[in-house]
């Protein structure tokens, strides 16, 4: 008589309950992958290369006013901790600053967003006038930028083309999530800007004329502030990320609070910088 062979593998209801489980888990990662393929970060300036290198270059009058910091961060293991007292002018141009450059090269028609966190340190100074932590400059020599967030008293403000847009209360020590969205143009009826701030859209996509035409944009971060402000200024940003989709610069978690870690590490100054010309007396101008 011949053995009849065993079916207990196919049988077994917990060894095909795991194989169901597997084929389910298996089905899911295959079903993530046009997702991952389709995702783009174009740029990180998150500091965690433990120095400021992957930004284009600094605008600081020495290397105490830009430090890398392992606390506090926002995400992952390194922020960076700016600092602007009055008289700081390392570009011989219109108020005090210390600034991070990158050449992001927005042109008319580009869409983006762009991921960053900013926290105001405890001790931040009220002024009603402006101060500016990040701003989106023109390539042009002169003038306001065409898009800049700003400190104005006890408001964070988002500014386009002149216009204040949006407007939130400013809340020190604690760690704020911007992500900006942006269809570069000179054009309103083509143009637009949409922001989510601490995880709520609180700018609907609106039209704006968001270059100058003619000109391309470029990034800056940092603190950038009228001169007659005699306090100190504490400011920390983290996580700059630039991506073609929102789900591109939503890949890296923010996370409030603390961490713990080496000393910071100053950043480098400027040294090779062409000194900027004077802007006019538009108030949060720079060249």
């Amino acid at each position: 008589m011949r053995r009849q062979t065993p079916a207990l593998l196919l049988e077994d209801p917990m060894t095909c309950s795991c194989l169901s489980s597997l084929a389910a888990a298996v089905a899911a990662a295959l079903a993530l992958l046009p997702a991952i393929a389709s995702a783009r970060v174009l740029w990180r300036g998150d500091f965690e290369t433990g120095d400021t290198t992957q930004w284009s270059r600094s605008q600081i009058v020495s290397s105490d006013r830009m430090r890398v910091v392992a606390s506090p961060v926002a995400q992952g293991g390194h922020a960076v901790r700016v600092l602007v007292k009055q008289g700081d002018d390392p570009i011989n141009a219109s108020g005090n600053r210390n600034e991070l450059v990158y050449m992001s090269n927005e042109t008319q028609g580009m869409e983006r967003y762009y991921r960053w966190q900013t926290m105001f340190d405890p001790s931040y100074p009220s002024n009603r006038t402006w101060q500016v932590f990040t701003q989106f400059h023109h390539s042009g020599s002169s003038g306001s930028p065409p898009v800049e967030f700003d400190i104005y008293g006890e408001e964070i403000v988002l500014d386009v083309s002149g216009q204040a847009i949006w407007r939130a209360p400013l809340e020190r020590g604690v760690w704020h999530d911007f992500v900006f969205h942006a269809k570069w143009s000179a054009n309103a009826s083509e143009g637009f800007v949409e922001l989510y701030y601490d995880g709520r859209l609180v700018l609907p996509r609106r039209s704006a004329a968001n270059m100058f035409s003619g000109q391309t944009n470029y990034l800056k971060q940092g603190l950038y502030r009228n001169d007659v402000i005699t306090q100190d200024g504490i400011v920390f940003h983290d996580g700059f990320t630039i991506g073609e989709t929102e789900a591109d610069v939503r890949e890296v978690g923010a996370n409030a609070g603390p961490d713990a870690g080496p000393e910071a590490k100053d950043a480098e100054p400027e040294s090779k910088l062409e000194p900027e010309p004077g802007p006019g007396p538009d108030a949060g101008t720079d060249a």
